[in-house]
């Protein structure tokens, strides 16, 4: 079991394009010579080089001369691909550097662990979120991070696929940043530097916590989380790579409650079309607003949702998003289901061709402009004068795994520790001080 004698200092991943600005408050050296500059700058991408100040440089890095220092980042794109996508100014503190990566500009910052933890549980959640809550997911996105370190010193799995003429099967993961550590988007953790307001809670929620990962076996859990689960939680090799983690197994959101067999598809279609208790079954508006920031409270109906298409409309969509032309979609049909009634497999069915797609974020990326809010659905098809329209009815927002973030704040909300609620979505699990 590895200890740490301090905290790590990792590098983040925040912006990649051919010019990039940025604002400089406070004293920053150049490349670590005796050049001091601050205020309003700009990097662009010239001749195979970076261009600042009319000079050129293969790597740029401004340290900041003091602990006040900050920078801030212009037209930072945050929710890539997601339905709330939008660009922002945000601020960091620690160095900033510039890269070449893949024909762009790659801005990185260069942070302490705990620097980095005390952003990410601001900008996954709102600062003001109860303690508990704000405890228990920096226990986890502390975990979530030392372990994907730990992970670069073992062997790689990179994101994999199977694709034949009547499968597609594809899963995505965290493995493809190779000049930085994790990305600051949703890809792995909302991280917005000091851009979201902290608060005393976040502080103290760090402080208590300083250096506490989720352990299983004397390994740092790969503890995965998401918005909401929709009643039930999902085994983590249903929707990446085939490894079983015991301390990610389907998990009822409720106490008491013993889950039905919701692989099967009478017991997936009744659970997803009723609405069961569940912790993360509430319209507590104040629970919410602690929970989710201003774009997620964008999404209201993430417990039990409903999208319709038109057959032309469904059609052109997944012809679009996979690249495929199926002709006209007659059937979408769900094969294999998860332990929270996700579809791992779905069969798409075209007057062209048929396809079997998965695992779950394939799925959710082929049926929606941006992303379905879970594969958890069920299809219905409703005919009219001629006209076909398909009803998806769907639980949950997210992949399922592991801890969900509204479930979890209802929990605190009743007064419930971050220990016992870290016990209750990673069974098996247990609480180790790393560093």
């Amino acid at each position: 079991m590895k200890k740490y004698d301090s905290q790590p200092t990792i590098q983040v991943g925040i912006l990649k394009q051919t010019e990039i600005k940025f604002i400089l408050r406070g004293e920053f050296v150049v490349n670590g010579g005796t050049e001091i500059v601050s205020g309003e700058g700009s990097v662009a991408l010239s001749d195979g080089q970076i261009l600042y100040n009319g000079l050129r440089y293969d790597s740029l890095l401004f340290s900041s001369a003091d602990e006040e220092s900050s920078f801030d980042l212009v037209d930072v794109v945050i929710g890539i691909h997601f339905h709330w996508e939008r660009k922002e100014t945000q601020r960091f503190k620690g160095a900033l550097k510039f890269i070449l990566l893949d024909g762009e500009l790659q801005a990185i910052n260069i942070v302490p662990t705990e620097d980095y933890l005390t952003s990410v549980i601001s900008s996954e959640m709102s600062a003001t979120s109860s303690l508990e809550l704000l405890k228990a997911h920096a226990v986890i996105s502390r975990s979530w991070l030392l372990n994907k370190l730990e992970d670069r010193l073992e062997e790689k799995h990179s994101d994999a696929m199977v694709i034949t003429d009547e499968k597609i099967i594809r899963w995505y993961d965290h493995q493809d940043h190779t000049h930085f550590d994790v990305c600051a988007d949703d890809h792995c953790q909302r991280y917005q530097g000091i851009t979201k307001a902290s608060t005393q809670a976040v502080r103290e929620a760090i402080k208590a916590t300083f250096g506490e990962v989720l352990t299983y076996d004397g390994k740092i859990c790969d503890a995965r989380f998401y918005k909401a689960c929709g009643g039930a939680t999902e085994l983590f090799e249903n929707c990446w790579e085939e490894v079983h983690h015991p301390y990610l197994l389907p998990v009822a959101d409720a106490a008491n409650l013993t889950l039905p067999d919701l692989t099967q598809e009478a017991e997936a279609r009744k659970w997803i079309l009723s609405t069961p208790t569940a912790y993360c079954n509430t319209t507590d508006r104040l629970v919410l607003s602690q929970v989710l920031n201003n774009y997620d409270q964008e999404t209201p109906d993430f417990y039990r949702w409903r999208v319709a298409y038109s057959q032309k409309e469904l059609s052109e969509l997944i012809g679009e998003k996979m690249g495929i032309d199926f002709g006209e979609i007659v059937d979408l049909i769900p094969l294999k289901r998860g332990a929270s009634a996700r579809i791992i497999e779905l069969k798409v069915v075209g007057t062209k061709r048929t396809v079997v797609i998965g695992k779950e974020l394939e799925i959710r990326k082929a049926l929606s402009k941006s992303h379905l809010y879970s594969s958890a659905f069920v299809v219905d098809k409703e005919e009219n004068d001629g006209s076909v329209r398909f009803v998806l009815r769907g639980a949950g927002w997210g992949h399922g795994v592991g801890l969900c973030q509204i479930g979890a704040a209802v929990m605190a909300s009743q007064g419930i520790g971050y220990q016992t609620i870290l016990s209750h979505y990673y069974p098996h699990s247990e609480l180790t001080k790393r560093y």
